[in-house]
């Protein structure tokens, strides 16, 4: 049966059935089938470089594999697309090993973007972040999507109006093979990745593959190192005629310095001095090994794709995740004088350790989660109509407790995973808990699509989702709040418009809109002292955004563009900070009301020769706060204010040579001033980084094999900046809200930039 593809008009033909590529709805792309044999290639073929070839009717950026490989290997994923428009990415570590780093797309931040890879969500059920470190070995990534408008439709997240980050794990390769990796560099940094391929196993059809890699280095400011080992794997069949079925798995264990942040007062003072204690002392809670987060990850994702008839097709995909990690501080214990939620303890607790009745402990901030879920989807050509109509459901639990445990006399604690088993317990046995809950977070959503090809160039697509997102939790700390729950529920339309101007030219324009229900720590009661410090609640509103696109894209020979303008419009913007909750550092929300965005994107990739490559990005922000903002009985004066973590202007630009001997790439990265309070009297300056990669292949002269060295250097220039708004504030300074009451100002803190490394790699594949 003949096939015709046509990137210029972005339609498959087969036989009497027309597919429409314009908007794909899925998070669950899958490879393109094996094509039949009679096959006609009309147009263009892709471009090469950083700007591929996307036919999607709103903002797309991706990162290949042709730019990911040139990288140095411990980068994450956050770090790889920090040069794509609109992407302001905080790293506190050049090698993307600490859990503090944040990642913020047109001002809006990491709990408002969606994440996905292979299809299964990796957001957190709880509190909506991602923890890049915690992703696939790069080596392993075959694509990095970037959307920062919107998110496909059958996507399984709850968040979205800042976009959506989809990675693609690479397939097995055809034949059996093995690649190694030995990397080593500055701050007695060493990693070592080995991927072994089965290609085909016997007759099955079936191919696989699995990896392993072990990295240690020094924190490259102050005491203590990271570890991180990771194993991925994927199993793969495809059969007939495009039907495909794969698992795929990524388990994380890792130990990770939490850089601490400090304040604009400490920056000017201590700059990167602001570190943890390198040595112990009595009474000390600020040692470096009090500090260490340690955490295990297994993630697994199982897509399906079934050809049903000539027009009809199935897709699925079934998630499983297991997490267990502590975020740990130190502080000091009393024998005496102890409260359990609002009970006073009238016995005193046994502290090893203690003198004149205090000990240093180890606080314990652990979360224990498990979560799964299945996204299903039938698709119908019928016509001119491609119909679409699925479910999702989602089931997760997630255990919080803030717990003690005993440190000796050199400041080792008993046991740095915060195990309940083996924490400090009350006289008559109870845990002893600052916070102690679980809560069940049951997602519900159907999803209905219409992509309509009203001219072989124009198509139209309207789509709606409704979700339904309910928690129960339980509160197992004595007081008055035992049980909560909230229920929500919501409508999310959408509407797009793709027209093919010619071969070349595209322009698009889409309506789309998100929510996010407020984290689960806002439903809880939060005691201190056996007083109600923070009330939970289930009556904060949900976020609601609205946003608006419209783009042009010209995707040439030589020269590829893409230019986008958006427009944001939200009610009761949730703003993700950081609070100190008992000596702990927790994930919070804060309401900042409304907010009006709008700006412009734009990427250019020239291609002026066989392996160059230069790119440019750059971005426009307009971001205000529409509304007062009520703190205690009065109102912050923050009306038309600049909102937080919102640079005004970015650019990025880069480039990749490779002759086929020689390689390298050059990045770098330009972001405005970024606002750290609601009232903007605070702020850090705009700062730049640089880095680059040199490299050589050596197969041509060895045995033919792939064989290549490379050496990377991250950070060249070494800034000494502040690089994001770890804590956000309302204010600062002592501020006279609008019915005359003073408000007391608390100081932000802040991520402090990377400093600069060198990463010496040699790949061998056998």
């Amino acid at each position: 049966m003949p096939v015709v593809i046509s990137r210029d008009q972005t339609m498959i033909r087969l036989g009497a059935l027309m597919l429409s590529a314009a908007w794909p709805v899925t998070a669950l792309a899958q490879q393109a089938p094996d094509a039949p044999a009679d096959i006609r290639v009309i147009g263009h073929r892709d471009p090469e470089g950083l700007l591929p070839d996307q036919t999607a009717p709103h903002a797309v950026s991706e990162v290949a594999t042709d730019f990911i490989v040139k990288q140095a290997p411990t980068q994450n994923a956050f770090q790889l697309v920090n040069l794509l428009p609109g992407a302001n990415v905080a790293s506190s570590d050049p090698y993307g090993l600490s859990t503090s780093s944040s990642l913020t797309l047109r001002g809006l931040g990491q709990d408002e973007i969606g994440v996905l890879m292979e299809g299964a969500p990796q957001n957190d059920i709880g509190y909506y972040y991602a923890y890049p470190s915690q992703f696939a070995d790069t080596e392993n990534l075959r694509r990095i999507a970037l959307s920062p408008g919107s998110v496909d439709l059958d996507a399984p997240t709850v968040v979205g109006a800042g976009g959506l980050l989809s990675l693609s794990l690479d397939d097995p390769k055809a034949t059996r093979q093995m690649l190694a990796d030995l990397a080593l560099g500055s701050y007695a940094m060493r990693r070592v990745f080995v991927r072994v391929d089965t290609g085909e196993i016997g007759s099955t059809g079936l191919k696989a593959f699995v990896s392993y890699s072990n990295t240690r280095a020094d924190n490259w400011r102050g005491a203590g190192y990271d570890t991180r080992q990771h194993v991925d794997a994927k199993l793969l069949r495809e059969w007939g005629n495009g039907n495909r079925a794969s698992l795929a798995l990524s388990y994380n264990d890792a130990n990770s310095s939490a850089y601490p942040s400090p304040t604009l007062a400490e920056w000017q003072t201590q700059g990167r001095r602001f570190n943890y204690d390198a040595r112990y002392r009595p009474g000390d809670t600020n040692y470096w090994e009090l500090y260490r987060a340690p955490f295990r990850n297994l993630y697994a994702s199982a897509p399906v794709h079934l050809v049903l008839s000539d027009r009809l097709t199935f897709d699925s995909t079934s998630y499983l995740q297991f997490g267990y990690g502590n975020s740990p501080y130190g502080t000091q214990l009393a024998t005496t004088g102890n409260f359990l939620g609002n009970e006073e303890l009238t016995q005193p607790i046994t502290l090893p350790g203690a003198v004149d009745g205090v000990a240093t402990v180890l606080g314990n901030y652990t979360g224990d989660q498990m979560r799964a879920g299945q996204v299903a989807k039938l698709t119908l050509q019928a016509g001119i109509h491609r119909l679409t109509a699925g479910l999702w459901f989602d089931y997760g639990t997630d255990r919080v407790t803030q717990t003690y445990t005993s440190v000796d006399a050199d400041g080792r604690p008993a046991d740095r995973w915060g195990y309940r088993s083996r924490a400090i317990r009350t006289a008559d046995g109870r845990l002893l808990a600052y916070e102690n809950q679980r809560t069940v977070t049951v997602t519900k959503s159907v999803f209905l699509a219409d992509s309509i090809a009203l001219t072989p160039r124009l198509t139209v697509d309207i789509g709606f989702k409704g979700v339904n997102l309910l928690r129960n939790g339980r509160n197992y700390l004595p007081g008055p709040q035992s049980a909560v729950r909230r229920n929500s529920f919501v409508a999310l339309p959408r509407a797009a418009v793709h027209y093919a101007i010619d071969d070349r030219q595209q322009l698009f324009a889409n309506v789309t809109t998100n929510f996010r229900t407020p984290n689960e720590f806002t439903l809880y009661d939060s005691y201190y002292g056996g007083v109600v410090t923070t009330r939970g609640t289930d009556a904060l509103k949900n976020e609601y955004s609205v946003s608006q696109e419209l783009g042009y894209r010209y995707i040439g020979p030589s020269l590829s563009a893409s230019v986008t303008g958006f427009h944001y419009k939200f009610r009761n913007r949730q703003l993700a900070t950081v609070i100190d909750n008992g000596g702990a550092l927790v994930n919070s929300t804060l309401n900042a009301g409304g907010q009006t965005s709008y700006g412009v994107d734009g990427e250019i990739d020239y291609r002026p020769a066989k392996g160059v490559s230069v790119y440019v990005s750059g971005e426009y922000l307009r971001a205000r706060i529409d509304d007062d903002l009520p703190v205690g009985t009065d109102f912050l004066p923050t009306r038309g204010k600049r909102a937080v973590s919102s640079p005004t202007f970015q650019i990025g630009g880069g480039g990749t040579y490779d002759d086929g001997l020689l390689f390298g790439s050059i990045a770098g990265k330009y972001v405005g001033r970024q606002y750290a309070t609601f009232m903007n009297d605070e702020s850090i300056l705009g700062y730049a980084t640089l880095d680059l990669a040199v490299g050589v292949h050596l197969a041509d002269w060895l045995d033919g094999k792939r064989t290549d060295l490379r050496l990377n250097a991250i950070n060249v220039t070494n800034p000494r900046v502040l690089a994001g708004v770890q804590a956000v504030t309302t204010n600062a300074r002592d501020t006279i809200g609008r019915g005359g009451t003073v408000i007391t100002g608390n100081a932000p803190g802040y991520y402090v930039g990377g400093g600069a490394a060198v990463v010496a790699t040699v790949s061998r594949a056998f």
